[in-house]
């Protein structure tokens, strides 16, 4: 697929072919300006491809009017941001359940649903909360907790960790590998080499263009040993 920008037109995507499979945990790399982050608008249905395909669990972007892709974005996919993007002056747990409106859910649902949420983060000491009187590395779990609320089918990180300092972006990171493991798709979008390198599957982008696609040995299961 191609994303093009603009007259004459600029290409932030210039021929990409890529398949994310159910369960994988996967770091997107590159510089400012290789296209990642375009990548990472198409991959959350915020954006749609100038040329070729965008399937999102099923679904053909170009096939779907506005109403549809609100609805992918609310009940199939979680977004967490490098910035929180949380409201100041609401508590934790209604960070959370705000997340949940799009799904039209009663009030004592979302709430029920969000505070599951914020336990599984580990913030159940934090529900009532707000934004200011956390740590960034809380605000940051706030953010996944609310990502992970309706139980998306992909969860997407960009730069989960670019506004940590080192002990609490080491925080999330372990959180993002214990959400893999109970089975969430993950996909973290980032300028951190070492971030990537320490992930099952490393995507490097550069000039709008896929220049390596490789898995990382240190994650794969041992090889069953066979004695006789």
């Amino acid at each position: 697929m191609t994303r093009s920008y603009g007259a004459p037109p600029v290409q932030a995507l210039r021929g990409v072919t890529l398949q994310i499979d159910t369960g994988e945990f996967v770091a997107i790399v590159g510089p400012s300006g290789s296209g990642k982050s375009t990548l990472l608008n198409i991959l959350g249905s915020l954006d749609r491809p100038t040329s070729g395909e965008a399937i999102i669990d099923g679904e053909d972007l170009n096939m779907l009017s506005d109403d549809r892709l609100a609805a992918l974005r609310a009940y199939r996919l979680g977004f967490v941001f490098q910035q929180f993007h949380l409201a100041d002056g609401h508590t934790a747990l209604r960070n959370v359940a705000d997340g949940l409106l799009y799904q039209g859910r009663p009030s004592s649902e979302r709430f029920a649903t969000a505070e599951e949420a914020l336990v599984a983060v580990g913030l159940a000491h934090r529900l009532k909360n707000k934004p200011h009187q956390l740590s960034g590395g809380e605000r940051q779990r706030v953010a996944i907790a609310r990502a992970i609320a309706s139980s998306p089918t992909l969860l997407l990180a960009d730069e989960p960790t670019g506004n940590l300092d080192s002990a609490s972006g080491e925080g999330i990171v372990d959180l993002l590998f214990q959400l893999n493991s109970a089975g969430a798709t993950v996909v973290v979008i980032t300028h951190d080499n070492a971030l990537a390198d320490r992930l099952p599957r490393r995507i490097r982008v550069k000039d709008g263009l896929i220049i390596d696609d490789s898995t990382n040995p240190a994650t794969l299961p041992a090889p069953m040993e066979i004695t006789s």
